[in-house]
């Protein structure tokens, strides 16, 4: 009988302060080999710091682990050769082409067969007919494109992505996130901070982050039924769902009143307080009531409330 695989990432404790304020709280994680592991929260929750703690990029006030099987403490330089870092700013240059681009990043690994690989990954992301295009011409997905090759041209065991799509067109999230399956696919292991729910049930397991502390992690249904929510959805003419979204919210069981389009999604964590809140409304003849499962976002929102904000201002997140 073989031996379980180790994880790739395997932390405990992980803790990060800045002045008296402790914005990444003893995480524990466990990420496995081809997995895609979500990093969510609100701005400021420790998200990119806790993923460059997890990487060797930011040494941790306390606590331990491993990344690639190396300690994060001690050998942070041998993480980083096996890690490909996508950040949310596009940090290459607007003044060089794309193929120039690759072609410095080649340079800068030291990479043997250098056009070759520049060759390769221009075709794999598409970017083969534009290769003479000069970086600052082009669009937010394509930008997105360009950075994607140059962070996987040297092969990383390791992808992070921080908030990769923001300001990206959902036809190119999607190309890009079909990108993002098959190197998984191939066992390239993915770190990927995001605030698209639709993102985030893409991803293999997601860990929620609040404010620096660990409030839950596991499959999306997992993190979805953790949250303990009960919840109704109610339809009917937009001026009445208008009008039943001011009454209910702030009734004694009502903890999120939230509309989707035609829809308004009543929740609450205690199931029989409830439905003795919005029992007297469901007798009115315009509204169509039915029990309904909580979405990602329901449980994002009661986790974030149920979370206590630390802020400081001198600490990045």
């Amino acid at each position: 009988m073989s031996a379980p695989e180790a994880p790739v990432i395997s932390v405990r404790g992980l803790t990060k302060r800045y002045g008296d304020k402790t914005v990444v709280d003893k995480v524990d994680l466990q990420v496995m080999r081809g997995q895609i592991y979500g990093f969510l929260g609100p701005n400021g929750s420790g998200k990119t710091t806790t993923i460059r703690m997890l990487c060797g990029l930011l040494v941790p006030d306390a606590g331990e682990g491993t990344c690639l099987g190396h300690d994060i403490r001690t050998e942070s330089w041998a993480i980083k050769q096996r890690v490909g870092y996508m950040t949310q700013k596009f940090s290459f240059y607007e003044d060089l082409t794309i193929r120039e681009n690759l072609d410095f990043v080649a340079r800068l690994y030291g990479l043997p067969d250098r056009r070759a690989k520049v060759a390769a990954a221009l075709e794999r992301l598409g970017l083969a007919e534009r290769r003479n295009q000069l970086a600052g011409a082009l669009s937010g997905g394509w930008k997105q494109r360009l950075a994607l090759a140059a962070c996987i041209l040297h092969q990383p065991d390791l992808l992070l992505l921080d908030e990769p799509t923001a300001g990206v067109d959902p036809k190119a999230r999607r190309a890009f996130w079909d990108e993002i399956h098959e190197l998984s696919a191939a066992g390239m292991t993915v770190l990927v901070s995001t605030h698209y729910m639709d993102e985030a049930e893409r991803c293999h397991r997601i860990a929620y982050l609040a404010y620096g502390k660990l409030m839950a992690h596991g499959t999306v249904a997992e993190v979805v039924a953790g949250a303990g929510l009960s919840t109704w959805h109610v339809s009917g003419p937009d001026r009445r769902i208008a009008e039943l979204a001011r009454t209910l919210s702030g009734l004694k069981g009502v903890e999120m009143v939230a509309p989707f389009g035609a829809t308004l999604h009543v929740s609450g964590a205690d199931a029989a307080a409830l439905d003795t809140a919005v029992q007297p409304f469901q007798a009115d003849a315009a509204l169509a009531w039915r029990r309904g499962e909580p979405t990602l976002e329901d449980a994002f929102i009661h986790l974030m409330d149920s979370a206590t904000d630390n802020y400081h201002p001198d600490a990045p997140r």
